[in-house]
């Protein structure tokens, strides 16, 4: 069986910048544990904005500019990139909550192989949720997860919010 990570938008600015949180610093080294000790294909997905982010609809009312690219908002958190150095992993930019093209990179690299899907990262309440509804929409007969100890929300009664809805989803939260 052929296993996936996904380590969903560990960028600095969600961590430690414009939007970060304490609780998200404090899942780092749970995360780059995670990436060191996983034994599979690793995808990294980077919420990715421009210059005109304010003038988006998402900026309109989320009126705070983050991952810019070509930011240091845009980069990986440092511990998460270190870990990730010893790793082969594929970078999916995204240009809103889900990675679109995510699931059909994960077919491709599944090939006819069964596989499972553990998801990491940030915000739960946002991009994970919905990169993993994605996921389990596309793949209902695969097994799909998320990794609460290595996931921060917006804010920690949002995070538990969004591990309720997943399990609802027949996500498994781990």
């Amino acid at each position: 069986m052929k296993r996936f990570l996904v380590v969903v938008d560990m960028q600095k600015d969600f961590v430690d910048g414009s939007l970060g949180s304490k609780e998200a610093v404090a899942i780092v080294p749970a995360a780059a544990e995670k990436i060191r000790s996983f034994d599979g294909d690793i995808f990294v997905t980077f919420d990715t904005h421009f210059e005109d982010y304010l003038d988006t609809p998402e900026g309109k009312k989320l009126p705070v500019p983050h991952c810019v690219k070509g930011t240091p908002g845009h980069a990986l958190d440092e511990e998460v990139a270190a870990a990730l150095a010893e790793k082969e992993w594929t970078g999916v930019e995204k240009y809103t909550f889900g990675a679109v093209n995510l699931p059909a990179l994960i077919a491709n690299a599944a090939g006819k192989e069964p596989f499972s899907v553990e998801l990491i990262g940030l915000c739960t309440d946002i991009c994970v949720i919905s990169n993993a509804l994605l996921l389990k929409a596309e793949f209902p007969e695969e097994h799909v997860a998320v990794d609460k100890n290595c996931c921060a929300g917006v804010t920690p009664a949002l995070h538990e919010a969004a591990l309720a809805v997943m399990r609802s989803c027949q996500i498994d939260v781990e």
